[in-house]
């Protein structure tokens, strides 16, 4: 049994839930026994034009992960799949299938899409059953217990790309427990149900110009929101960086809420794609999240 967490899949259902959101079924090796926990990230791979199949490494790398991962950057660019990063938004345990939504952004039904969207982007807005991708993790050591754990209630923050995992973890809220979210999306066609026992409020915020995604709406929202008057927060943010950068210097110097009370993650940048080098920017958040993790930790 190899360590290294790497399987293809194969669509089995493709079903648009809002006009730029698309849930896709998969079914494949390993997901008889899948890990599953409340905003589960996991990495997909995406073949290069003319694949009808990622391209992975030869078998082996003696189930170590570095050496898989040496083994994947061998791969000739233009052959070596593009690997993202994505939230499972739900695990079937009986038929064995994971989902993962896909945002559509506005051009990847435009003429022009091959260059104008991302490879997940195109792949997701032309899925059929059949097609394959494959997987990398997830794996049980990035479980983490859910943010209500030790608050009193929950601020949920994050535009559509962050609607995967909102929605796995207020459906995983217990009964009683009290969050608010703060969630932005293009217009009311992006809205979605979400069935859960928590006292849960969704407050949805509409950009209503989906070239004006800069995140100012949410941050607005976030600002001139009325929270609990009692009850220590747990915030959990997610998004565009730049976005959730200033969300969390608002709930630090404006809110008064410590940084340990805050699970915050850049899901994408602004005019950068996941292929790009970090930015100082994008370093020193993860340094911030390392020492965060090991004060929690006791470290």
């Amino acid at each position: 049994m190899t360590d290294v967490p790497v399987a293809l899949i194969q669509v089995t259902d493709v079903r648009r839930i809002t006009p730029r959101m698309v849930r896709v079924t998969f079914a494949g090796d390993g997901l008889d026994a899948f890990p599953t926990w409340p905003d589960q990230q996991l990495k997909l791979l995406f073949p290069r034009p003319g694949q009808t199949a990622p391209r992975l490494p030869d078998k082996g790398a003696d189930g170590d992960v570095m050496r898989w991962y040496e083994a994947f950057l061998a791969i000739p660019e233009d052959e070596r799949p593009w690997m993202r990063s994505y939230t499972v938004r739900s695990y079937d345990a009986e038929r064995h299938r994971i989902t993962v939504d896909f945002v559509l952004h506005a051009a990847a039904e435009a003429p022009e899409a091959d260059t104008a969207a991302g490879p997940a982007t195109r792949w997701a807005a032309k899925a059929q059953r059949g097609d394959t991708l494959a997987r990398y993790g997830p794996s049980a050591i990035y479980a983490r217990p859910l943010p209500l754990d030790g608050a009193d209630w929950l601020l949920l923050a994050g535009d559509e790309t962050a609607l995967p995992a909102i929605g796995s973890l207020v459906e995983a809220l217990p009964e009683g427990a009290r969050a608010v979210a703060y969630i932005e999306v293009a217009d009311a066609a992006e809205e979605q149900f979400f069935a859960t026992p928590a006292d849960l409020t969704v407050r949805w915020v509409h950009r209503n110009d989906v070239a004006a995604g800069n995140g100012e709406a949410l941050l607005s929202a976030v600002r001139d929101a009325a929270f609990p008057s009692s009850g220590e927060a747990f915030a959990w943010l997610a998004g565009e960086a730049g976005t959730v950068r200033a969300l969390r210097r608002h709930l630090v110097n404006e809110r008064g809420l410590a940084t340990t009370q805050i699970d915050f993650t850049g899901y994408w940048r602004r005019k950068l794609t996941q292929d790009d080098a970090p930015t100082a920017e994008d370093l020193a958040e993860a340094q911030e999240k390392i020492a965060e993790a090991r004060a929690q930790a006791g470290e």
